[in-house]
This record gives structure tokens, sequence and C-alpha cells, in this order.
């Protein structure tokens, strides 16, 4: 039987035009159905519509990967202030990223759809994995003491680093083809070598630091401060914050399938905001473990391979048992991969929807209720970012720092959204805060502006070359680029502002189709041609 596909014509309605005065309950309407809901933002729903809260939880939950985040920006965070630093800000952050969740799953109640903060940005205002998991294989060429180059500055390194990154990103990518009944698997799997990975390093670690160099002292696990980036103190301190707000963006994930959950209206947002606090609070107790079991600072920044941890594991567990762990973290982050792949893939089947991509008619197209060519879209261009490597690790290294500043200024966008434009009109969710919404908003505003400020910063002093970071040239011309866009192509060519009202202002009902939304346009086109 030939798969069944659906092409871009086939993706969008026309909305009524029903103003409406004040918020609308849509719990006493029609628009809690799913189908009902799309419409009223004007798609029809095409995507299959089989996973639950297990697998809406799971893609936040496996997305965020709460011990590989802490994992990677531990020795980040310990250079930028010590753990004094690392763990107060942590708990700053996680209390303000709670908060962004809760207005960010408000806004997804209201609006479930694939387009996830990319729809909602507009509505509120009217590929690094796998490089992290090459590093840990690598990182093994320290700890067995291979006559082979280690420094990210030499280009045999770099290329095998390149190799590696592309095999597991195709196999990743391959994974997002399999059915959805199927799928689902990968959903619980990633979630449970989460978990695994977790409750491994609760027990095997204090055992292997017990044995090896022993426990840190309250003293020095919560109040010793250290300063690796050359930084004046206070802003020293400060960046400790971009190890901390790395650990926790991306929770929007489950908002990006929310199109294929079930009563996404409150299944997605339960799914965005329980697994942002599930994440939050394993986090949490990682960092304290690691704070208690990691040697000093300058014993850790001595290992000299691409990811500290490796070697930490294997003086603390053994080259039997790290390479355990080290397989673990491989895996998991692999699966991370994977489950980053459906979330993007899904943003670009939305923006493509609105016919914004170059081919978007192409890209749009979906097969057996699955975006399968957005997903080849979100393949090819992660494997030309991983080309990058090879002429220099600090191009690659500025693509993927820079990758968390859209994603910041995105929920601070929508939180401004929802507080100026829109604190009347825009439709009350069935999972709301209700007079918690202001005030997270406003917070959330504030919070996301500081962590956008903390992204662009430079992170080793003085600045050179070769430290720069890159994240605001990088951001500066895509805004320039946006802002030609926005001058050169008409609004009608991508999500039209009637469109946004029209969902505003909406019960959840249809009565046009595509079809007859283009018969009524073309008559009245020619009607006025006639006069």
């Amino acid at each position: 039987m030939a798969p069944t596909t659906q092409t871009h014509s086939d993706l969008l309605v026309d909305q009524d035009d029903v103003p409406v005065i004040g918020e609308q309950d849509r719990s006493e309407t029609n628009s809690q159905d799913d189908a009902a809901l799309l419409k009223s933002m004007g798609y029809k729903p095409v995507l299959h519509r089989t996973y639950t809260l297990v697998e809406n939880f799971s893609t936040t939950f496996a997305a965020l990967y709460f011990v590989g985040g802490v994992r990677v920006t531990f020795s980040i965070g310990i250079a930028a202030g010590g753990n004094l630093a690392y763990w107060t800000s942590y708990l700053v952050t996680m209390v303000f990223t709670f908060i962004t969740a809760a207005v960010i799953a408000e806004v997804c109640s209201a609006s479930p759809s694939a387009g996830s903060i990319y729809l909602w940005a507009a509505e509120a205002g009217g590929p690094s994995n796998t490089q992290a998991a090459v590093n840990y294989m690598l990182s093994e060429l320290t700890v067995f003491n291979v006559d082979f180059p280690t420094d990210t500055g030499d280009i045999k390194f770099r290329a095998v680093q390149w190799i590696c990154t592309e095999i597991l990103l195709a196999l990743a990518a391959l994974l997002n083809f399999l059915p959805p009944k199927y799928f689902r698997f990968v959903f619980y799997f990633s979630s449970f070598m989460v978990l695994l990975d977790f409750v491994l390093n609760i027990i095997w670690l204090p055992i292997g630091a017990h044995d090896t160099w022993g426990f840190r002292t309250a003293q020095e696990a919560f109040m010793s401060t250290y300063n690796g980036t050359g930084a004046p103190p206070a802003w020293n301190w400060c960046l400790s914050y971009l190890a901390t707000a790395g650990i926790l963006i991306g929770f929007d994930a489950s908002g990006h399938v929310a199109e294929e959950t079930k009563n996404a209206s409150i299944t997605a947002a339960r799914g965005i905001f329980w697994s942002t606090v599930a994440s939050g609070v394993g986090g949490l107790a990682t960092i304290i473990l690691f704070l208690f079991c990691a040697p000093d600072a300058d014993t850790l920044f001595s290992f000299g391979s691409p990811q500290p941890f490796v070697s930490l594991y294997a003086v603390v567990l053994g080259k039997g048992g790290h390479v355990f762990m080290n397989i673990i973290c491989i895996v998991a982050l692999w699966l991370n991969t994977a489950i980053a792949i459906v979330a993007a893939s899904r943003l670009v089947f939305a923006v493509a929807r609105d016919g914004v991509l170059p081919f978007s008619s192409w890209v749009s197209r979906v097969q057996d209720g699955q975006p399968r060519n957005a997903v080849i879209v979100v393949w090819t261009v992660a494997a030309l970012v991983t080309c990058t490597i090879l002429p220099s690790s600090v191009a690659f290294t500025s693509l993927v720092s820079a990758a968390g500043v859209p994603s910041a200024a995105a929920y601070g966008l929508i939180c401004l959204g929802r507080l100026l434009c829109t604190p009347k009109r825009f439709p009350k969710p069935r999972w709301s805060l209700g007079r918690l919404s202001k005030p997270f908003q406003f917070i959330g505003v504030f919070w996301n502006a500081w962590v956008v400020a903390i992204l662009f910063s430079p992170y080793v002093f003085p600045v050179t070359g070769e430290n720069l970071n890159y994240a605001p040239i990088i951001m500066a011309g895509v805004t320039i680029l946006a802002l030609i866009s926005y001058f050169v192509m008409p609004e009608d060519a991508w999500l039209p502002r009637n469109r946004i009202s029209h969902f505003l202002d909406s019960k959840g009902t249809v009565s046009e189709t595509v079809e007859e939304v283009g018969s009524s346009r073309r008559a009245q086109h020619e009607g006025t041609a006639s006069q």
C-alpha cells in the first residue's frame, strides 16, 4: 500500500471571523477537541495523534537530559565562581525556569501546535548532542594512553571527531523514520537511560570517591570559590549562569509534539511544566552529588581531555566501571539527539506549513502522519553545521553556543507579548495559572533577558579572536536577514496577521476549507475588478 501523503495545500484552513471581547474559556466550547483547536489556528490535523502524557513528558525529559547537562556544564560552572556560585546560581535558575515553563505551558494549552515557540511568539505578540557524545568516546584516548592527538587544535583529532559525529547524527535521524507505534519506545528508552545514568551516579560515584580522593567537606563542597575565566570577580560570578541556564533550556520540546498528542491542550501543557520540574530537581540533586564527589578545581581541570568526567570516572570507578558509565552517557546522548530531531523537525514542518521556507510545499509534506521531509531537512542542516568542525573547532563551538540564545529570547518575547500585547484578548487555556499568570509573565521577561545577556557575554578574559563568543555576531546577522525579509516579503506570504487575529477571537469553530476560502477570494477579486 502506498503511504498516505498530504501536500502543502491540504494543511491550512481559514477561520470564521468571530470577534469576541475578553478572554474565551475554551472549556465551555467544542474547541477543547484537538481538531477544533487546530482548525481555530487555521490548520488541518494531518499529523498522527497517538501520543499520551508519557510520550509527551518524555520528549522534554529526554531532551533536557539533566544528568548530561550537569556533566557538560560542570567544569564551566566551577570555573565561573567555583562551587558556591554554581549551586546558588542553579537554585535561582531552577526557580525562574519553572516560572517561565509555567507561562509557556499556559500558552501551549491555548495553542497546542507543532509550531510551538515559533507560532506562540507570533500569537502572544499579536546538533551539539552528537558532538558531546563523540567527546565522551574520544576522551578514552587520554584514559588508555593511546598515541593520538586529543587537542581540538589538531586537524587529525577534528577529522575523527567529525566522522564520528556524522555517523551518530545519521543514526539518530534514521530513528525518526520509525512509525509512531515503534518510535514511542524511543521515548521510553530515552527516559529510562536518563534515570539509569542518574541512579548509577548516585550509587557508584560516592563509593568510588570514598575509595580514592575522599569526599569534599561541606565547607569545600558548598562554599569554595574559584576564578578560572579571568573576568572581574562580580562578572566571573555572573558567568556561572552560563552553565546553569544551559541545563534547562529547551523545555518547549513537548510543545513541538502537541499536534501528535491526545487531549493536547491539557497533556502538552502538563508535559512541558512537569518534565521541567522533574529535570530541575534531578539536576539539583546531581549538582550536589558532584560537588561532594568531584575533586578540587585544579585537579578537575588537570585531567586534560575533551570531557573531564571521563577521566574522573576512570579514577574513581576504574577502567572497567568507567567504560560502562561512558557507554551509558554515549547512548543517552545519542537518544537525546534523536529526540532533539523530533522537536526540530516539527518546528521546521510548522514553519514550512506557513510557506516561509524555500520549497515549503515539499518540506511540509506529511507521510503516514509524520513530517519525514522536515526530518530530512533537519538532518541535512545539522550535518552541514557539523562540517564546521573541520576548519576550526571555534567555529562549531560558536554555532553551538549560539543555539541557546534563540530559545531564551523566544521565551522572553512570548512572556512580553502576553504581558503587553494580548493581556486580555488571548484565549483562556484549560491549563491556566489564574492570578499568577501576569506576575509570572513579568518575571519571565526579565529572567530571559538576563539569560540572553549572559549567553552573549565573553566567557574567557582577556578576549581574543580564539576565545571570542560569536553568539551576538551570529544573532546580529540573523536579525539583519530577518529585518530584510520583513520588508521584502509581503505579509500574506507567511503567517498573515488576520490568521493570528482569527485565532485570538475564535471559539474553535471552522466553516470554510482552504478550497472554499480560495473560491470566495477569487469571487471577491472578480467582483471588484468588474466594478
